[in-house]
């Protein structure tokens, strides 16, 4: 088999192929994580991952290199990020694609895993192939595979998660299917790779659907002074009631992007869609009017905590904190930074320690669900921090002393103009 693409998802896939009978050669232009591979090393943070890339390499299952070769099986799973438009950028995917033009053989299973708009299979990826004279889905088998699994607990949802094969044609879905058979314990859901990429784009664009209106519910309490946090908990009392959890936007390479390869396929009937992502969109932009209004001082210090998209990941890419970062700090205010999850090679500025981010600060936001932050050291916050105010945009703190003051989407509304009043005093 070879794998083309090792980052958060094609290493993981290579790891667990190489632990379960193929021998693995996965593909990148990261210097980094190719040396660090072959060493039985990882270069992202994942649950049990290095146990099974140190397995795997010990086994010579696996090796990483620049370049692909001749394999029976080859899988592409590289990012497919987006243009300034939103639409989906294909050029990784293509660029993979073309690169193992010239080892695929007769006989051979080529499977894309990288998530992509409806009609990529057929429109983009077979053409590719057909150029070269091959009969797709006859001398040689197609599918789109899409992943479906939660960072941080990846290792174990590919196995157990239910795996979509998605072939050009049904003989293609088969011997895709086979494929995962040999490790995958959930159900093996066989259909065609159209089906399949929209599938892949629905179960994300439904979260983003769902976490929109978490959002603007709580846009609408923080108006009426509602406990937005507490309505959510009751109306999820009902049995066909399922209402996400609120939060400072949406980030990731999924939830942010995908809803939008399927805007780009059908604009004029994805109004729901759009409105979604507008309204989680705006959630940076509400949650840093909401500091102006708890730290009216512009100049002032505030700490930010978590990085990350999500908690326990080590994963910044379209993460709201961002967004947030880059609008406090075109407002003027002076930021202290802290994440144990995140290097310091991947932002450009500087990682401190807590006591550091929190020195003189006036406002500790915390922006990712870390299991570091449900429980902050609160002395440190009481003798070091200007004033003791927290905003937890994720519900994950918990706090002990009533000398801190504490906001959520709970009473966001309420506590809000108690910090205004005192302002004024």
């Amino acid at each position: 088999m070879c794998v083309i693409g090792l980052g958060y998802i094609g290493l993981p896939t290579a790891a667990m192929f190489a632990n379960n009978g193929w021998n693995v050669v996965g593909v990148d232009i990261n210097t980094e994580a190719v040396k660090a591979i072959n060493l039985g090393k990882i270069h992202i943070e994942e649950q049990g991952l290095e146990i099974l890339v140190s397995n795997a390499v010990n086994k010579d299952n696996l090796i990483a290199k620049f370049e692909a070769e001749d394999a029976d099986c080859f899988i592409i799973a590289v990012p497919t990020p987006h243009h300034a438009d939103n639409t989906a950028n294909l050029d990784f995917v293509v660029e993979a694609v073309k690169s193992i033009v010239q080892y695929v053989k007769k006989g051979d299973i080529i499977i894309i895993e990288s998530t992509i708009p409806p009609r990529t299979i057929n429109d983009v990826v077979a053409p590719i192939f057909s150029k070269e004279q091959w009969d797709v889905g006859n001398d040689i088998f197609l599918a789109h595979c899409p992943e479906r699994v939660l960072p941080g607990k990846i290792i174990k949802e590919l196995v157990e998660n239910n795996r979509i094969i998605g072939g050009i044609n049904n003989i293609s879905t088969e011997k895709a299917a086979e494929v995962y058979e040999s490790f995958v314990t959930g159900s093996i859901l066989k259909t065609s790779a159209l089906s399949a990429e929209m599938s892949k784009l629905m179960e994300n664009t439904y979260r983003d659907v769902n976490i929109a209106l978490a959002n603007e519910l709580v846009k609408i309490s923080a108006e009426l002074d509602l406990d937005a946090l507490e309505v959510i908990k009751l109306a999820n009392h009902h049995p066909r009631v399922n209402l996400h959890s609120p939060g400072p936007g949406v980030g990731g390479h999924c939830l942010a992007i995908d809803p939008y390869f399927i805007i780009e396929k059908a604009p004029n009937d994805s109004i729901l869609i759009s409105s979604a992502r507008a309204i989680n969109n705006s959630m940076p932009e509400f949650v840093v009017e909401q500091i102006k209004k708890l730290v009216p001082n512009k100049s002032a210090k505030i700490s930010i905590l978590g990085l990350t998209y999500k908690g326990n990941i080590d994963d910044v890419r379209e993460s709201p904190a961002m967004d947030i970062i880059k609008l406090l700090q075109n407002i003027g205010y002076n930021i202290g930074f802290y994440d144990p999850h995140v290097k310091q090679e991947q932002v450009n500025f500087y990682l401190g320690s807590f006591e550091e981010a929190i020195i003189d600060s006036e406002c500790l936001i915390v922006l990712t669900d870390h299991n570091e932050f449900i429980s902050l050291d609160e002395h440190l916050i009481l003798s070091k921090m200007k004033n003791k105010l927290i905003f937890d945009t994720k519900d994950c703190v918990n706090i002990v002393n009533s000398s801190i003051n504490y906001i959520n989407f709970s009473n966001l509304g309420s506590l809000a103009k108690k910090c205004r009043i005192n302002s004024l005093l």
